[in-house]
């Protein structure tokens, strides 16, 4: 890591950070952490799905529901499944962070999303309207496409390259910037307009959120250089990045169930997901210097691949209440008509004449009418 260069056999140097050709360590962590994120979104999504399949058990023998107070889901083995899937999850995705860039664990979160409106329709009967399954499939390709272009070689390998790298210009002005606007948020705009805007809230989380996961990364470091042999204990940076994390995500959860409380889930969860991804991609670029590490096709591609992610988690979350099918796109119109139908047709027309010709008064008119109406219907009935 010594400047990034290595002399091959010939004297010649060759950079560590060439994307096209990362040294054995750098691809094995890059998988490693690949295998994570995708793991963490399996059970993540997973454990929706059966927490929920928990509860509807214990309300069909109960009849009280969790969200009317009742406890006694705690008694079901099901529940407890999902939790647990849902704990492994969590700490699959916080490994992640140790071993992979941000840029790649974070936007592939929503697999779990994808994952969990999968399993919805197969075990509980929540079926996906188009908008979901298009919102799937661009998930689908998008994460595809940042796995291809993602960087593979890590900028920071322990905790005394992260130390230099906090106290940088650039960092420093970021987590001064997001601090004060999470301040002004919470103690100005969130009193007075967090109720009736959805955005005060939910730009609260992502702006701390984008420091929290930089805590992650920076604690998965700490943990990653401990395990081999270079202990970091009593590393007073280590204990500061812990306690980081832990009031962050604390104040992240707190506004995220505010707004989830106020607001329709449907718009949440995309508005969230959009604002958290795209400032921790910021607050990494800026930290870490993940671009360094990529071509001009690799960042294209990745921008890419980030972008279709979160139009179809949008796709999906936002439309998910839309009653729409791909019957109702009517592909195929069929243009022949019979003669049943277009003496329907006329009917409806000498109906409508008839109500007009009312309204003027015209009463003569109105029996006219009524037996050229008749008429047409009889004519109807024997089609």
């Amino acid at each position: 890591m010594a400047e990034g260069l290595t002399t091959t056999a010939s004297g010649s140097p060759m950079s560590h950070h060439n994307h096209s050709s990362p040294n054995s360590s750098s691809s094995r962590d890059f998988y490693t952490g690949l295998g994570l994120a995708i793991s963490s979104s399996l059970f993540i999504g997973t454990s929706f799905i059966v927490k929920k399949k928990g509860l509807l058990r214990v309300a069909e023998r109960s009849g009280v529901r969790a969200g009317q107070g009742g406890y006694a889901y705690l008694k079901e083995w099901l529940w407890w499944a999902g939790m647990i899937s849902m704990i492994v999850g969590e700490i699959a995705n916080f490994s992640a962070y140790a071993f992979a860039p941000a840029i790649l664990v974070t936007p592939l979160g929503a697999l779990s999303v994808l994952v969990s409106a999968i399993l919805s329709g197969y075990f509980l009967n929540e079926k996906q309207n188009l908008h979901g399954k298009v919102g799937c499939i661009l998930s689908i390709i998008g994460s595809t496409i940042l796995v291809i272009h993602a960087p593979q070689e890590e900028e920071v390998d322990s905790i005394e390259e992260l130390e230099a790298k906090l106290v940088e210009p650039g960092f420093v002005v970021y987590a001064i910037f997001v601090l004060l606007c999470a301040f002004v948020l919470i103690w100005h705009f969130g009193p007075r307009y967090g109720k009736n805007n959805i955005l005060v809230y939910i730009a609260i989380c992502s702006l701390i959120g984008s420091l929290s996961v930089m805590g992650c990364k920076g604690v998965g470091i700490v943990l990653k250089q401990t395990f081999r042999g270079d202990s970091q204990i009593t590393n007073p940076v280590a204990w500061s990045l812990l306690i980081t994390v832990l009031s962050c995500a604390t104040t992240q959860i707190n506004y995220l169930n505010k707004a989830l409380d106020i607001f329709n889930t449907s718009l949440v969860t995309p508005i969230y997901y959009v604002l958290f991804t795209l400032l921790t991609i910021i607050a990494s670029a800026i930290l870490f210097k993940e671009w360094k590490a990529m071509d001009t096709k690799d960042t294209i591609g990745s921008i890419c691949g980030v972008l279709t992610i979160i139009f179809g988690v949008f796709l999906l979350h936002a439309f998910k209440d839309v009653v729409f099918s791909l019957k109702d796109l009517n592909l195929f119109p069929s243009n022949k008509k019979t003669r049943g139908d277009r003496l329907s047709d006329g009917a409806e027309v000498m109906l409508m004449r008839s109500m007009e010709a009312g309204s003027d008064g015209h009463d003569d008119d109105d029996d006219e009418e009524e037996i050229s109406t008749k008429s047409l219907t009889n004519n109807l009935n024997h089609t």
